[in-house]
Order: C-alpha cells, then structure tokens, then sequence
C-alpha cells in the first residue's frame, strides 16, 4: 500500500478538490493526504470484489498510481472520491477478468478440526453464512455485484454509483433491485 506521512504545514482538513488541483500541480504532500484519507473505503471495495485482501492491496495501489498519473485529466466537477471508485471498479474488474478460474469447492480438503468443543456453534453457523454470502455475491454478474458493493457497503448515492459505473440511475436501481432479490433468493436457509 502507498504509505507516506503528509507534510506537517498541509492541512488534512482541507477538501478533496482542493488537494488533487495542488497534487495535480506536483504537490505528493496533497496526494499523501488523497490516499491516506480513502485508501480504507477503497481498500474495503476491493476486498468485497475481489475475495483477496493480497489482490485488494495491489488493485487499490495500482489505482492509485493511475489517479496520480492521470491527475491532470480529472474533471473537478465529480467528486475525487467517485472518480477513486471508478478506478478502483475498474481495476478490481480487470483483475477478476485475467485470474484463472477457481477451483470446485468439493475439490479443496477441509483441514482437521481437532477437538469439537473447542469452536462453538454459532461461530461454525456465522462462517458458513458469511461464506454462502459470498458465494451468493460470487455468481451475481459484475454489474449487480458492484453496485450491490457500492450500495450497500460503501453507502454510495445512487447517483454517485452512476457515475462511478457510467451508468443511469435507473440502470443502477435495476441492478441493486435484480442483485438483492438474488442475494434474498440464496440467503434464505440462512434466514
């Protein structure tokens, strides 16, 4: 991950827009303060598409490196934040594209648990939910996983993840209504 300290004269108070028109102008100290201020939300969309907190890390640093690359052709009327999602979005999108397909889980041997007492019940029942969910997130197509992503565990406004996935609103309000029946339909034994 991109670790640096901000400059102590720079403010952390100051506004996004603010900071990526001085980082744009060369000022690393203002994009310090870019990534230190949305490396964790980006980070936590990155781990939910991709399943892998090694490939989050290198998708949210790789989009990082593009923003500061491509920093003179943001358009200042969207917000950084959702022009960082988009990035991230796309980059975690192209990595899914090029990993080789995963293996059959029938085909992966459990490891030996050892003593039964020494995992409660519910432990066992709150792994193997969040597991189904994340199967069930798994088989959504990547349009309703995104959105379903943004919606619901970035809290993103509809209209932000339109613009994150250069989409209508409408389109984004099919996809989380088609992604949440899905997710309804998969999660019901666990219910």
């Amino acid at each position: 991950m991109i670790e640096r300290a901000a400059s102590p004269r720079l403010g952390c108070d100051l506004p996004d827009g603010l900071l990526a028109v001085r980082a744009a102008e060369g000022d690393e100290d203002s994009f310090a303060v870019l990534v230190q201020r949305h490396s964790r939300s980006l980070l936590a969309l990155a781990r939910c598409m991709l399943g892998n907190p090694q490939d989050a890390e290198e998708a949210v640093q790789d989009a990082f490196v593009s923003a500061w690359r491509r920093l003179p052709e943001y358009r200042h009327g969207a917000e950084f934040r959702t022009w960082m999602y988009r990035i991230t979005v796309n980059r975690c999108l192209t990595m899914r594209r090029r990993r080789p397909p995963p293996l059959p889980l029938d085909s992966i041997v459990e490891p030996e648990t050892g003593n039964a007492w020494s995992q409660p019940a519910r432990t066992a029942e709150q792994d193997a939910a969040t597991a189904a969910l994340a199967r069930a997130l798994a088989e959504l197509d990547a349009g309703q996983r995104v959105c379903w992503i943004l919606r619901e565990l970035q809290g993103l406004s509809y209209k932000e993840i339109a613009h994150v996935t250069r989409t209508s609103e409408q389109t984004v309000r099919g996809r989380l209504f088609r992604a949440r029946r899905s997710l309804q339909e998969a999660m019901g034994p666990w219910r």
